[in-house]
């Protein structure tokens, strides 16, 4: 399916067949495609648990206001952002840097003040929103590529996020924006005609 076409297709749906597993094989290839999103610096804040085990998915749907979908898609995926992943990842992502040609090996320091000048302290508003921001990225390709793989989505953002990080043992300076139900439609199930949405004119300038 090339990439316009899923964009168009892609739906949130409410209705997942329990019976019509997506293998860890195919998730991992979600995952892997996901994570050519781009980030700022290339520090990639984002981390995933994929819950899939029944019991695991009977906990989460408890943490998400009883959502059926919750226990009834092949997968959940819980987005993770990380405000401290220009600690993490900073020096990984240098050494890349030179070995690929992008920046000679005298000018690393330098490269290094970049993020921690624009992006202030882990705690910082300015670097929880930029942790966000990008792993939003990686969320909304990842549901792209769900699609591409003749999967269905649902992004998700009703759940008690406190529970849900103490349930799963995500650490108190995480930040978890949403969760991605994954998996195939339920036979028979109706789609309603997609929902309203502006027309350009009304969220558009041209200047």
């Amino acid at each position: 399916m090339d990439v316009m076409k899923a964009l168009k297709e892609r739906r949130a749906i409410s209705f997942f067949d329990s019976g019509r597993e997506v293998g860890r094989s195919m998730v991992e290839e979600l995952v892997d495609t996901a994570n050519l999103s781009p980030s700022s610096y290339n520090l990639q804040p984002w981390e995933v648990i994929v819950v899939q085990t029944p019991e695991k998915k009977k906990l989460l749907r408890s943490l998400a206001y009883n959502q059926a979908k919750v226990e009834e898609a092949s997968a959940v995926l819980i987005i993770i952002a990380d405000p401290g992943a220009v600690e993490a990842n900073i020096d990984d992502v240098l050494k890349s840097q030179v070995e690929l040609g992008y920046i000679k090996p005298d000018e690393v320091q330098k490269s290094r003040k970049g993020p921690f000048s624009l992006y202030g302290d882990p705690d910082s508003v300015t670097r929880k929103i930029w942790a966000t921001k990008n792993t939003a990225f990686f969320a909304m390709s990842l549901m792209i590529a769900a699609r591409g793989l003749g999967l269905e989505t649902h992004p998700m953002d009703g759940f008690k996020e406190a529970k849900v990080k103490e349930a799963f043992s995500i650490p108190d300076n995480r930040i978890v924006p949403l969760l991605i139900a994954v998996g195939y439609p339920k036979e028979g199930a109706k789609l309603l005609p997609r929902a309203f949405r502006r027309a350009r004119e009304k969220f558009v300038r041209f200047v």
